[in-house]
């Protein structure tokens, strides 16, 4: 066939679906419109993108008001380690703390938490109800709920055993974890649906991201670990992990990469060295998906994002410990997550549609 004969060919394919109010690409030509079952379909999924939104939005305000609970030394505002349910969940032994600052920054970031906790439970609500037919949405639902569990009880665990730093980071990573998932259910319920079709995948840019945002979780859960060894928050001269270089970066101590010099200090090396590793492979990513014209506009901010954290991380060693330095750290290291979790969805083929079109009307004789 030739290739005026093959474009003719295409031609009269449109013309039949059209003519049947359909599209050659799963169901989104003009009669979609006309359709109830794929009209109702679309709406219950803009409810559910709504929701993981709102909760992806919450879950960053949640992390950054940790860090300001962190910097004001609010960890145990609401009762010391070892206080059991009077400081867990109860604030002071009350449901709603005294006026006292400390109380009242720990709780904020705790009705924050129950914001979230609601917004998940409408995220599950919407999906077991009336998105059953959308597997990967339903059982993104599930794991969030799991993953809001084990971030509460990480919570109480934090405060009970006195900000332990094992708990801290791994109290920060769930958050991330939880991050990334409802961005992904929000990509998921997007309206531009894909035909199924096989798409290639740009497996460099793809492999360099996905090394990015291992290395630069990582780097943050690192973090999470210095921040834990602090005790008290900035209040304490001794600052923990975090000034155990004292005032030098990239050197530490009149040495390079000191091991082997003291806890603290390797604490704040290992958090050095997967920044420096993740720097590479974000920078690595950045410059191949540019080059390729992949994932949009992620790229470019996930490298303006990275500019900017190592140049904060810089200054809040020279800087001794500033309190808002530690907190927009903290912020941007969540930003530049989100980024290449972004940029990892915008690098996959979007998915196939799967509602099923109506059955047409029974011919009568």
């Amino acid at each position: 066939m030739t290739g005026s004969g093959l474009s003719g060919y295409a031609r009269s394919i449109r013309r039949v679906f059209r003519a049947h109010g359909r599209s050659p690409h799963g169901w989104r030509g003009t009669g979609d419109r006309n359709n109830p079952q794929i009209v109702n379909e679309q709406a219950h999924l803009r409810r559910f993108r709504r929701l993981t939104a709102a909760a992806a939005a919450a879950t960053f305000l949640l992390t950054v008001v940790g860090g300001i609970v962190r910097v004001s030394d609010s960890g145990l505002g609401c009762g010391p380690a070892g206080s059991g349910a009077h400081g867990w969940p109860l604030c002071g032994g009350r449901l709603i703390p005294i006026v006292d600052t400390k109380m009242i920054v720990e709780y904020t970031h705790r009705f924050l938490a129950i914001v979230l906790t609601v917004l998940i439970a409408g995220i599950v609500w919407q999906a077991v109800r009336h998105l059953r037919a959308h597997q990967r949405l339903l059982d993104g639902a599930v794991v969030c709920v799991v993953l809001v569990l084990l971030q509460a009880l990480l919570g109480g665990l934090t405060v009970e055993h006195g900000l332990e730093e094992l708990l801290v980071a791994a109290h920060l990573a769930m958050a991330m974890l939880l991050l990334a998932l409802l961005m992904t259910l929000t990509w998921l319920a997007r309206p531009e649906r894909g035909d199924g079709a096989a798409t290639a995948l740009p497996r460099g840019a793809v492999r360099l991201v996905a090394a990015g945002a291992t290395l630069v979780l990582a780097t943050i859960i690192a973090g999470g670990v210095v921040a834990g060894t602090e005790k008290r928050g900035t209040v304490d001269p001794g600052g923990g992990a975090h000034m155990a270089c004292g005032k030098e970066f990239p050197t530490c101590n009149g040495g390079v990469l000191p091991f082997g010099s003291g806890e603290l200090v390797d604490i704040q090396l290992v958090h050095r060295v997967l920044m420096l590793l993740a720097v590479v492979a974000v920078v690595w990513f950045v410059v191949v998906a540019v080059r390729d014209g992949v994932a949009g506009y992620w790229p470019a901010l996930a490298g303006a994002l990275l500019t900017t954290q190592v140049l904060l991380g810089a200054l809040n060693v020279w800087l001794g410990m500033h309190p808002g330095l530690i907190v927009a750290h903290l912020a941007l290291g969540t930003l530049l997550w989100a980024a290449l979790i972004g940029a990892a969805l915008a690098l996959l083929p979007v998915p196939e549609s799967r509602v099923v079109p109506a059955r047409a009307a029974p011919v009568v004789a």
